[in-house]
C-alpha cells in the first residue's frame, strides 16, 4: 500500500516532508527479481549551419548560461550540416565549442537559445494503460506515454518483477508512444517511468499479473567431489580453467603468497580455450593466484589456493564463473567452470530450469576444478541452480537468456573501437557495418556504477553506421551493441576509460572478526588495500540479524566493525572494484544467545537490529535474503601505496608494470623557448625497471633532458628545448609506454 512518512525537526516538517512510499508484496517463491528496461533517447538537436563532411575527429562542449560546461554529441543532421545532440536543463543562451585536434573549427564557439518550453519536466509526462494495473503472464501487456509537452528528455522505462519482461516502446510520431511488455511468470511487478531522470507522476506503478506460470521444465545432476589432493612445499600446483573466446597471448596469471610474494604463474594453452595455470610454491598457508585476459581479472578471479592441509571449507567456498552464466544461445553449447577446491569434499548438484529440458554435460579436471556444459532446445529465460552439500553456492540461483541463434547479427563488425586510454567527458565515435544486413542497429555503454546510458547511432552511408558515446566515469566500461534487439557476436564489448588499477587480486582481509564472534561483541577485521590502487570497496555481511557496520581508515587499508545481535553462521562478503576478493565470501560462526529486539523512536518493532552507515562516503541497505538479513556497506578507497612494509604481507617482488607509473607537472602540458620545463615521475608502484625519457621536435631533438632520482623511486625530469612548434615527449617505464605516454606540447 501507500506510506506516509513524517520527519520533523524542532517540531517543523523538514523540507520535503511528508514523503510518500509505496510498498508492495513480493511472492516468498521469489529468490531473485529480474529488471528489464529500455531507454528512449529525447534530445534537442540543434543545427550549427556549418557544414562538416567528416565528424570522427571532431569534440564539442557546452557552456550553459550558469557557467557549467560539459561535453555533448555531434550528428551529421539529414541535411547534411553539422548538428549538436544534448538535454536542454537550463533556460538562456548557451555557447558550443567544436574542436579539431583540440583548435576550433571555424565560426566556433556558436551561441544558441534554449526557451523554457524546452526543458524537460516529468511533472508533465502522461501515463496511462490497463498495463499499469494488471497484466497476463505471456501475452502483450501495453501502455502509452505522451511526452509532447515535457520538454526535452530521455524517457527511462524498467520493470522489475519474477521474470524478464520483454520491453519494447513504439514511437507514434505525435509526442506520445506505446509500451508493451511480456512476462514470462505470473507475480508483482513493479513498472518505473522516468523522463529526464525524474520519476513521472504515479511511477513507481505496481501491476499484479496473473495467467498460468510457463511450463517451466527442470534437468539436473549430482556429482560427488572428493577432497583435493594435499600439496606442499616444491610441489607443483595447478588450477585448469575454460575460458572461451581469450587468446593465450592475452593471458597472464600470478600467484601471492601468505606473506606477499608476488610471482609469475606458469600459463600452458591445452588448446580449445583450456589452460593450465602452474605454480610452485615457497610457502605453507593460503596463496591468491590471479587469472587475467587482457590485464583484467577474469569471471572467479582472484582463487585461493590452499598449500598445505586445508582449513574449513563448505559451499561459501565454491566459485562458479564463465559466459554459461550469464547468457546463452539455443542448440548451442555453453559452458562455465566451477571450482570446489578450497571447499573440501561434498555433494555437488546442477539444476537448469527453464521452457524447455537442457542437456547437461559434467567433466571433472581432478584438480578441484570442473567444466559444466549445456544445451537448450528452446530460447527464454533459465535458471541455473548450484548447491554443494544442499546449500546454494554464492551468486546462485543464477538466471540466464538463451537467446535465438545470431542469424544477420553475425553480419556485423566493429571498426575502429578504441579499448583503452579513454577519458572521462570525451566523445568517442567507432563505426559498425552492417555488411547488408537489414534491421535496426542499437548501442548502449554500461559504467563501473551500474549505470546505463543510450549511445547515439547515425548512419553515415549505406550500410555504415557511426556510434558515439561520452564516457563519464574512470573504470571498465561495456558497449552493447544490438541488431534487430539482441547482441551482435562478442558484445558487450570491453573499453578502459582512465586507468583502470584497481586489483582485486592485491586486497587481502585479516582477523578473527572473519571467522569468529559473540552476541553483543564487536567483531572485527582489517582490509589491506595496500598497493591495490584506488577502487569501491563494498562490504556485505549476510545472517541471523542486521548488523552495525563501521568502516575505518588506518594505515594499511580499512579496518571493519559489525555486532551481531543473534547467534549463527554470517557470510561476509569483500568486493573490490565490483570483484570478490580471495577468500570472499568469509564464514563467521557466532556463539551466545540472541539479543532484544531493537526498537525505533516511534517504538516499531525492527526485526533483528538497525543497519547505519558511519562514514560519509557510504551507504547501507537492508535487504531479505533466504531467510537472513543482509547488511551493506560501499566506501570509495584512495589509493595506496608502499615501498616497505613491516607486515607479512610485503609486495616488493611485483613484476615490471608500467600502468602504475605516475607522471606529473607543467612540463607534460606547456614548455616555452630556452626555458627548462619540469615534471616528476612517481615509479614506487611500477616494479624493477628503467625509466627512459625522449623528446622529439618538429626539427631536430631538444637541447637536453636531465633526469635526477630525489629518492624513493621518484624521479625530477628537466628538458630545454631552442624552436617553436610541437613537441612529442614520450616517458617509458621498461620499454612499456606509461599512462599519458605520448604527451604532444607546443612550445611557444
Amino acid at each position: 500500500g501507500e506510506y506516509t512518512i513524517t520527519v520533523k525537526f524542532a517540531d517543523k516538517h523538514i523540507v520535503g516532508s511528508p514523503f510518500t512510499a509505496k510498498v508492495t508484496g513480493v511472492p516468498p517463491a521469489v529468490e531473485k527479481q529480474r529488471q528489464s528496461q529500455v531507454m528512449v533517447g529525447s534530445q534537442s538537436e540543434i543545427s550549427l549551419r556549418v557544414t562538416e563532411y567528416d565528424i570522427h575527429d571532431l569534440t564539442a562542449t557546452i557552456r550553459s548560461p550558469s557557467g557549467v560546461e560539459e561535453p555533448c554529441l555531434l550528428k551529421k543532421l539529414p541535411n547534411g550540416s553539422l548538428g549538436i545532440s544534448f538535454i536542454p536543463r537550463e533556460v538562456g543562451d548557451h555557447l558550443v565549442n567544436v574542436y579539431r585536434e583540440g583548435k576550433h573549427i571555424k565560426n566556433s564557439p556558436f551561441r544558441i537559445h534554449v526557451g523554457s518550453s524546452e526543458i524537460g519536466d516529468a511533472s508533465k509526462v502522461k501515463v496511462f494503460g490497463r498495463g499499469l494495473q494488471e497484466g497476463y503472464a505471456n501475452q502483450t501487456n501495453e501502455f502509452t506515454v505522451i511526452t509532447r509537452d515535457a520538454g526535452y528528455g530521455g524517457l527511462s522505462l524498467s520493470i522489475e518483477g519474477p521474470s524478464k519482461a520483454d520491453i519494447e516502446c513504439h514511437d507514434n510520431e505525435d509526442g506520445s508512444c506505446l509500451v508493451t511488455f511480456k512476462p514470462t511468470e505470473p507475480g508483482i511487478y513493479i513498472v518505473n517511468v522516468k523522463f529526464a531522470d525524474k520519476h513521472v507522476p504515479g511511477s513507481p506503478f505496481t501491476v499484479n499479473v496473473g495467467g498460468q506460470s510457463s511450463n517451466r521444465l527442470r534437468e539436473s545432476i549430482t556429482r560427488e567431489r572428493r577432497a583435493a589432493d594435499i600439496t606442499h612445499i616444491g610441489s607443483q600446483c595447478e588450477l585448469s580453467l575454460k575460458i572461451p573466446g581469450t587468446s593465450p597471448f592475452d593471458m597472464s596469471a600470478y600467484v601471492t603468497s601468505p606473506s606477499g610474494r608476488l610471482e609469475n604463474c606458469e600459463i600452458n594453452d591445452v588448446g580449445d580455450y583450456n589452460y593450465s595455470i602452474r605454480f610452485v610454491p615457497k610457502e605453507m598457508g593460503i596463496h591468491t593466484v590471479s587469472v587475467k585476459h587482457k590485464d583484467i581479472h577474469i569471471p572467479g578471479s582472484p582463487f585461493e589456493f590452499t598449500v598445505g592441509p586445508l582449513q574449513g571449507g563448505g559451499a561459501h567456498k565454491v566459485r562458479a564463473s564463465g559466459s554459461g552464466l550469464q547468457r546463452g544461445e539455443v542448440n548451442t553449447t555453453n559452458e562455465f567452470n566451477i571450482y570446489t577446491r578450497e571447499a573440501g569434499a561434498g555433494g555437488l548438484a546442477i539444476a537448469v530450469e527453464g521452457p524447455a529440458k537442457a542437456e547437461i554435460d559434467f567433466f571433472d579436471r581432478k584438480d578441484g576444478s570442473c567444466g559444466v556444459s549445456y544445451v537448450c532446445p528452446e530460447a527464454g529465460e533459465y535458471q541455473i541452480s548450484i548447491k554443494f552439500n544442499d546449500q546454494h553456492i554464492p551468486d546462485s540461483p543464477f538466471n540466464v537468456s538463451i537467446v535465438p541463434p545470431f542469424g544477420d547479427a553475425r553480419k556485423l563488425t566493429i571498426h575502429s573501437l578504441k579499448t583503452k586510454g579513454l577519458e572521462i567527458n570525451r566523445q568517442y565515435t567507432f563505426s559498425v557495418n552492417v555488411n547488408g544486413a537489414r534491421g535496426r542497429v542499437e548501442a548502449r555503454v554500461t559504467a563501473p556504477s551500474g549505470a546505463e546510458e543510450s549511445c547515439v547511432v547515425q548512419e553515415i552511408e549505406h550500410d555504415h553506421y557511426a556510434i558515439q558515446f561520452i564516457p563519464k566515469e574512470n573504470g571498465i566500461h561495456w558497449i552493447h551493441v544490438r541488431f534487430n534487439g539482441r547482441d551482435i557476436p562478442d558484445s558487450p564489448f570491453r573499453v578502459v576509460v582512465g586507468q583502470a588499477n584497481a586489483d582485486p587480486g592485491r586486497v587481502f582481509a585479516s582477523g578473527s572478526g572473519l571467522y569468529k564472534g559473540e552476541t553483543g561483541e564487536p567483531c572485527e577485521f582489517l582490509i589491506d588495500t595496500t598497493n591495490a590502487g584506488a577502487g569501491a570497496l563494498a562490504v556485505t555481511v549476510d545472517g541471523p540479524s542486521k548488523v552495525q557496520l563501521d568502516c575505518r581508515e588506518v594505515a594499511e587499508g580499512y579496518r571493519v566493525t559489525f555486532t551481531p545481535t543473534a547467534p549463527g553462521d554470517y557470510l561476509i562478503s569483500i568486493k573490490f572494484a565490483g570483484t570478490n576478493i580471495a577468500g570472499s565470501p568469509f564464514k563467521c560462526t557466532v556463539g551466545g544467545g540472541g539479543m532484544s529486539t531493537v526498537r525505533s523512536s516511534g517504538n516499531a518493532g525492527v526485526d533483528g537490529g538497525l543497519t547505519t552507515m558511519t562514514t560519509s562516503s557510504s551507504s547501507s541497505y537492508v535487504q531479505r535474503s533466504q531467510g537472513n538479513i543482509t547488511s551493506h556497506t560501499k566506501y570509495d578507497t584512495i589509493e595506496k601505496t608502499t615501498s616497505y612494509s613491516s607486515s607479512p604481507r610485503n609486495n616488493n617482488y611485483a613484476a615490471v608494470d608500467a600502468s602504475r607509473v605516475r607522471a606529473a607537472g607543467d612540463g607534460l602540458s606547456r614548455a616555452y623557448r630556452n626555458e627548462k620545463a619540469t615534471f616528476t615521475v612517481d615509479t614506487r608502484d611500477g616494479g624493477n625497471a628503467m625509466l627512459m625519457v625522449g623528446v622529439f621536435g618538429p626539427k631536430a631533438p631538444c637541447e637536453e633532458v636531465f633526469i635526477k632520482h630525489i629518492g624513493n623511486n621518484q624521479y625530477n625530469v628537466q628538458y630545454t628545448v631552442r624552436e617553436k612548434g610541437e613537441y612529442m615527449l614520450i616517458v617509458k617505464w621498461g620499454d612499456q609506454h606509461i599512462p599519458g605516454s605520448p604527451w604532444h606540447i607546443d612550445v611557444v
